[in-house]
């Protein structure tokens, strides 16, 4: 069956709602707090309580900051903490590409690079902790598909690092392009940087999908206004078929005039920009031209970013695009005990069946240098172990 998890979003979206969330839908903080714990990140404390929201019982998460001594990292300081830890490869995957957006997010309204953006609140330890908590609670409830409601931004100002700045701030609006939006009339912030690249990098906007609910979490913001609730709550189930159906974008460009070298880095920026795959097909075009087709997947709330994406990271001046829909197997991450030490597996299943056993390449090619093998032999091995534990 194919795990789906719904994110409804009527007052908004921040990263400790996000968290609190998944927790109050069933998973474990102490799993999440274990995994966090292997980050090279000192000086904090993880912690739930139960809260009222109008009319609703929620989960508070809370991260208590005991110091902190880098308050302005950039992306590169971010990203060797989160390479630092022991995460699992998907889940350092999800966090870096969130941090990633985000960077490029701020770079764009700042007027700057990635490089060379200082995160101030989001690069601090509580949001650190709450992406990539995020990211950990995800996989542990082992989430095939991720969905989330529009998202309602607010209006008004806000006081920041930056001065005084309209909501939703810059960043957060360069953030929410292309993703589905509303104005309940509230004066006030309703989606913060953290959770809008939370939810528009993890998880594709749209309607709850057609599911069976096992469970229902309610995540409490810090505020509690009078009129309104200030929960964002998470619906966990099965698809009824077992199998998920999904609109995607299919995006391409046609290049005969840039620089191989520069192929690298952008594939780079399209996944971390929220790709589901990239891939190049040689061509041969008018006069005879060599060219290179950039062909790009991606769901619908994507396509405004990762078009800008090529349009500034290759020669090309026009890119088309077009929807179609697949069919995916449901799928899960699992951990299994190999002859090697723990490595991560991604497990398919048709009607129950598993039919793939496929490791992380990337455990993979670290084991093999570790024990001085060679990378195919590693990965024979593993897959043949994988398929006997399961």
């Amino acid at each position: 069956m194919s795990r789906i998890v719904y994110f409804d979003c009527p007052s908004g979206a921040s990263g400790d709602m996000v968290l609190g969330a998944l927790v109050d839908a069933g998973v474990s903080l102490d799993a999440i707090r274990d995994q966090l714990a292997t980050l090279p990140l000192g000086g904090w404390t993880l912690g739930t309580r139960q809260v009222q929201r109008g009319a609703f019982r929620a989960t508070k998460v809370d991260v208590a900051v005991l110091h902190e001594h880098h308050p302005h990292r950039n992306l590169a300081d971010v990203l060797a903490i989160l390479r630092g830890g022991r995460l699992a490869a998907p889940v350092l995957a999800a966090a870096e590409k969130v941090f990633t957006r985000l960077a490029d997010a701020e770079a764009r309204a700042h007027g700057s690079t990635r490089d060379e953006v200082r995160f101030h609140d989001v690069g601090a330890i509580d949001a650190i902790v709450d992406v990539t908590g995020a990211a950990i609670g995800l996989a542990l409830l082992g989430a095939d598909v991720v969905r989330a409601s529009a998202l309602p931004v607010g209006s008004g100002f806000v006081d920041g690092p930056h001065g005084r700045i309209p909501i939703p701030a810059p960043g957060t609006a360069e953030l929410l392009k292309g993703w589905p939006i509303v104005d309940t009339g509230a004066r006030m912030e309703l989606v913060t940087p953290t959770g809008a690249a939370i939810l528009t990098t993890l998880a594709a906007s749209g309607g709850m999908p057609a599911m069976t609910v096992s469970e229902i979490g309610y995540g409490a913001g810090t505020r509690d206004p009078a009129d309104t609730p200030n929960v964002l709550r998470c619906f966990v189930g099965e698809a009824s078929d077992g199998v998920a159906d999904e609109t995607i974008v299919q995006a391409e460009t046609t290049i005969d005039d840039m620089s191989p070298q520069l192929y690298e880095p952008l594939m780079e920026r399209l996944l971390a920009a929220g790709a589901l795959d990239v891939f190049l097909t040689p061509v041969i075009m008018k006069r005879s031209r060599p060219g290179v087709v950039v062909t790009v997947l991606c769901a619908p709330s994507a396509i405004e970013r990762l078009s800008g994406a090529l349009f500034e990271e290759t020669s090309t001046i026009g890119v088309r695009w077009s929807e179609w829909k697949r069919r995916r197997l449901p799928r899960e991450m699992v951990t299994l005990t190999t002859s090697y030490g723990p490595i991560t597996f991604k497990v398919s299943r048709l009607e129950g069946r598993v039919v793939t056993v496929t490791p992380e390449f990337a455990e993979v090619v670290r084991v093999a240098r570790e024990k001085g093998m060679a990378v195919r032999e590693v990965l024979d091995h593993v897959r043949a172990e994988g398929l006997s534990l399961l």
